[in-house]
């Protein structure tokens, strides 16, 4: 795994002036388990911090581009910048996943596992540039790098900040008059690592299925490709 941060900095666009900094923003925990002589540092402080950073700029974008828009929406708005989805996105755009320190268990992940930890170290980073240079290099990194690369403009126009459970919903309330109804089909695992499959329905009709670590998760995957199968 490449581990030239001074690469990484020149990737994202920061002349860093402690590049230790960048090292510890994609520094995981796990890594120092097996790695304990390290002397390196964690990344959770620096994500804590890349995380309030990352609100205030993406708050004052919002507020400052819908003058219109009510608390409620522009709360929206923000989740659907901020959440893991997306900047697991940016992390992958950026090519910030092949700079992450991770335990070799953690290494073959590729899952929503992977994703939380890519994420969180979009935060990180976020984290280290405004201790290195400060609040407005951190702005300018979020501008360049968040808010420019994802689309708000189609999350807007196509309603994609609300999530897609509540989306179908809408739209079958609209186009048939029907409010879909979501069953367990199965459910399998042990208690702590349980995998559920669940079906939405309309009336009698099942849509399509979804699975995932829970219910909840299901429902939203199920929602998401009845959105797609009904061309909602």
């Amino acid at each position: 795994m490449t581990t030239n941060f001074q690469q990484l900095s020149t990737l994202l666009g920061v002349a860093f002036n402690d590049i230790g900094l960048l090292r510890t923003a994609c520094t995981h925990r796990s890594y120092l388990n097996e790695n304990r002589g390290s002397g390196l540092e964690h990344n959770e402080r620096l994500e804590f911090l890349g995380d309030a950073v990352l609100e205030l700029v993406v708050t004052s974008f919002l507020f400052k581009k819908y003058i219109n828009k009510a608390e409620g929406e522009l709360t929206a708005f923000r989740s659907s910048i901020v959440n893991t989805v997306s900047l697991t996105k940016v992390a992958e755009h950026i090519g910030l996943n092949e700079y992450i320190l991770l335990s070799r268990g953690e290494a073959k992940d590729t899952g929503r596992a992977r994703s939380i930890i890519l994420a969180n170290a979009v935060e990180a980073v976020i984290g280290a540039i405004y201790l290195d240079q400060g609040y407005e290099a951190a702005a300018g990194f979020i501008s360049n790098k968040i808010t420019s690369f994802i689309d708000i403009e189609d999350i807007v126009a196509n309603k994609s900040w609300i999530d897609a459970k509540s989306r179908f919903q809408e739209k079958a309330q609209e186009k048939v008059g029907i409010t879909p109804a979501y069953k367990t089909l199965k459910e399998i695992g042990p208690d702590h690592d349980k995998s559920f499959t669940l079906g939405v329905f309309l009336g009698d009709t099942q849509i399509a299925t979804g699975s995932g670590p829970s219910k909840q998760e299901a429902e939203q995957k199920a929602a998401e490709k009845a959105l797609g199968i009904k061309g909602w």
